[in-house]
């Protein structure tokens, strides 16, 4: 009786780690290794107009992913079999080491302290930092005219809010939202007086509100975007790369940017060089 007692115990204590690993909703395969499956799970912002966006009719658009889709092209997975998975800036490198998404394609700026943690392939876009204001507004014209009784916002897990203050305004007051788009919010209800970030994501908002915002100054810092994948995953890391060349070589980079932001009048730069590291 004892024995069979133990093992009902053994039995039960096995099927409850199996369904705790089921639940985690994580995967141990890399990338490449889903996409020979045909199927992809991609980080992406869903509050970035131009850039990652959620639709009101439940479609996805912006330049992300439309690289994102490239890439998957590439990799043999068709745009119906790829799961886009919201992914705030705070949550990136934790989806990746999860194994929550097989690759995040979201105004990912590559740094050193993140590439202790994932690896990246591109970069895919430079840009810089830059403000974004109320139309109204004649404060402020640059990173240097914040100081004083100045509120700027940022979100959690990124770097442009902090690096300003450190390099520029040393007496703005900092506040930090979980995304852009409630900066955005805050900034039109005069709660903030700016919005810091990559020049190409408030462009993308100032676009989404005519009249209302306005980018301002020069851009203030240089921001490589690239793809981020599980440290180690050189297989997929290598054919992202090659995706993102084609992508550039063929045209359909250029084609991109046109289409995302042709109508704000924002010109595509020089495409960037992939880092081979």
């Amino acid at each position: 009786m004892r024995i069979n007692h133990a093992i009902r115990i053994a039995a039960g204590v096995a099927a409850l780690a199996l369904a705790v690993t089921a639940c985690g909703g994580g995967s141990n395969k890399s990338a490449s290794q889903h996409a020979a499956d045909g199927k992809l799970t991609v980080g992406i912002k869903f509050d970035q107009p131009g850039l990652g966006l959620l639709n009101k009719d439940g479609s996805y658009s912006g330049f992300d992913v439309d690289v994102a889709k490239y890439v998957a092209d590439k990799l043999g997975v068709k745009p119906e079999n790829i799961t886009f998975k919201e992914s705030p800036s705070a949550q990136r490198e934790t989806l990746i080491q999860n194994g929550q998404v097989d690759m995040v394609v979201a105004t990912y700026s590559i740094t050193d302290a993140r590439k202790e943690k994932v690896d990246f392939a591109g970069p895919y876009f430079i840009t810089g930092q830059s403000l974004l204001v109320r139309s109204d507004n004649t404060d402020i014209t640059g990173p240097e005219s914040l100081n004083g009784n100045k509120k700027l916002c940022s979100v959690k897990g990124s770097t442009p809010a902090q690096n300003l203050k450190d390099k520029y305004a040393h007496e703005v007051q900092l506040l930090t939202y979980d995304t852009y788009s409630l900066c955005v919010e805050a900034l039109k209800s005069g709660t903030v007086d700016a919005v810091s970030t990559d020049d190409i994501i408030l462009r993308g908002y100032a676009a989404q509100s005519p009249g209302a915002l306005k980018v301002v100054g020069n851009t203030f810092t240089t921001e490589k975007y690239g793809i981020g994948v599980k440290k180690g995953d050189t297989e997929s890391r290598n054919k992202i790369n090659d995706a993102i060349e084609a992508m550039i070589s063929s045209g359909a980079w250029k084609a991109a940017l046109d289409k995302e932001f042709g109508s704000t009048g924002f010109q595509a730069p020089e495409p960037p060089k992939v880092d081979r590291y």
